[in-house]
């Protein structure tokens, strides 16, 4: 008995274990074929849904996608322009793509520019599209993060505070500033030999970074090796994911959250020891924000001046940023139209002795081919691919927008994004004609301070979408390029693809341009 008792139990541990064991099996191919059809299930379902149920007839048609919730995400990301024209040929100007759970509608051509432009605010909204991607860089109370029957006061009191006298300004400083970089940045050491025979090479992206308006407020973020903070807070896109899925416990995040919080520190700083009398500066863009007040009288708190600061040197720098590459990479690629460039150059501000003069904003505003390489380089590379707004009620679509009908077909003409500044330089030309299509005599053009634009919604020409900020874009454009061209003659191969991947479309790696000095000290 002793040793019968003594066995069961052994047999029993035994027995438990093998049962133990099976289950065990059981369990982990149960989890391996459920991790295998719940999405193959989940896909299959999804598109069931697209094929076999009904839609509404008023609802846009839908891309078909084959992953739910992801929807057309990948495809959109990896070159949204492709996706569009692709979708445009099923479909017509308006269609709705899945990303990443929601249905984004997407309507295009000039007559899309105005139904998305031209709505009112309070249906087709700004505010709650941009809000989850602008408020953690640029914070609250200003820009897209204040009422919507604030905002017009507060972006109207920002664009009409006397730029024209700071632009005038900008020219010789940011002349100065670019002929600096090249003498002293390490990227152009051959430059610096004095050498003209020998060639050279430089990132485009980093060449030119940090010459506009705002670089010299840049300066005492060098000095405290906190240049980084601007590729963190900004163009490393850290904040990019939130624009669909916000509050994610994402360590990009708090590095954007902290850059943030020591750039705002930094300007408020600034403004206290000038309230205080404790510094002396010029009378620059912070002091014109503190001298603007509301209707009621109420002026602008210290945070909101830190925090339009930050707008200021993160949305207009890199904007910039990107379009100036684009030309400066086209102009190395096009040999040809680089040399008309400088010849205007020595046309209208050569000297006796062959030098070239420094430059005025008033003449700058007066250079055919300058204007042209900007125009140009704006509407084949548009800073934004997308302009996105929240749509809070049903809309109806205008019916010649939403179906292209039975004996319609839209064409995409092959050159279509084909880098060709003399386009402008036609007054009979396919580019000017369209330009002036727009033009009526209710003033559908107006001159912003920088050359006559169109300000109708509905002009396929809208490189910072139908706003007047244009103009601060073209005056840093066209000193950058204007100032680099009488140094450097450049060459490159071709010219590099896009990079979609970034919140600004930059051009892809590698994008170094080779270039020789023109002429000796």
């Amino acid at each position: 008995m002793t040793s019968l008792n003594a066995s069961l139990p052994l047999a029993g541990s035994g027995y438990s274990a093998e049962a133990h064991a099976q289950i065990s099996g059981m369990a982990a191919r149960t989890v391996i074929l459920l991790l295998v059809n719940i999405p193959v299930l989940a896909i299959l379902l999804n598109v069931a849904r697209q094929l076999v149920i009904p839609r509404r007839k008023t609802d846009p048609p839908i891309v078909f996608h084959w992953l739910p919730f992801v929807g057309s995400a990948i495809a959109y990301g990896n070159n949204p322009l492709k996706f569009f024209f692709e979708c445009r040929e099923k479909h017509g100007d308006v269609f709705t793509f899945i990303l990443l759970g929601r249905h984004v509608t997407v309507a295009l051509g000039p007559r899309g520019n105005s139904f998305i432009l031209g709505g009112k605010s309070i249906t087709i909204n700004a505010e709650d599209a941009y809000t989850p991607l602008t408020t953690p860089v640029f914070r609250r109370d200003v820009i897209y993060d204040v009422p919507t029957v604030e905002r017009p006061a507060l972006m109207k009191r920002f664009c009409c505070m006397n730029f024209s006298s700071h632009l005038r300004a900008y020219v010789g400083m940011i002349e100065e500033e670019v002929e600096d970089y090249i003498n002293k940045e390490s990227s152009f050491r051959t430059f610096q030999t004095n050498d003209i025979e020998q060639w050279g090479q430089f990132d485009v992206i980093q060449g030119h970074a940090g010459n506009s308006p705002s670089s010299r407020l840049q300066e005492p973020f060098r000095a405290r090796r906190n240049s980084h903070r601007y590729t963190t807070t900004w163009m490393g896109d850290s904040r990019l994911p939130n624009l669909m899925l916000p509050n994610l416990p994402l360590e990009s995040y708090r590095k954007c959250d902290r850059a943030q919080k020591k750039m705002s520190d930094f300007y408020v700083d600034i403004i206290r020891k000038r309230k205080t009398g404790h510094s002396e500066a010029e009378h620059d863009m912070i002091s014109t924000l503190l001298e603007q007040t509301y209707r009621d009288g109420e002026g602008l708190k210290d945070h909101q001046v830190a925090h339009l600061m930050i707008a200021l040197l993160m949305a207009g720098q890199h904007t910039s940023s990107a379009s100036g590459s684009w030309a400066l990479l086209h102009l190395a690629h096009n040999k040809d139209i680089a040399d008309a460039l400088y010849r205007e150059q020595v046309q209208h501000f050569g000297t006796s002795d062959g030098a070239l003069r420094p430059m005025t904003y008033e003449e700058l505003r007066a250079l055919p081919v300058l204007d042209s390489v900007i125009r140009e380089t704006l509407r084949v590379h548009p800073p934004i691919h997308s302009i996105m707004r929240h749509v809070r009620e049903d809309i109806a679509v205008p019916g010649t927008l939403s179906n292209p009908g039975k004996d319609k077909t839209y064409i995409i003409s092959k050159g279509n994004f084909e880098w060709d500044p003399s386009r402008w330089s036609d007054p009979e030309g396919v580019a000017a004609q369209a330009f002036n299509t727009y033009v009526d005599d209710k003033g559908e053009k107006i001159d912003y301070g920088f050359g006559a634009v169109s300000k109708g919604t509905e002009s396929p020409y809208q490189p910072f979408g139908a706003g007047k900020h244009r103009f601060c874009a073209y005056m840093q454009l066209g000193t950058l390029l204007a100032t680099v061209i009488r140094k450097v003659e450049l060459r490159i191969d071709a010219v590099p693809e896009y990079n979609y991947h970034t919140m600004i479309t930059m051009p892809k790696e590698p994008r170094s341009i080779s270039y020789r000095r023109r002429k000796a000290d």
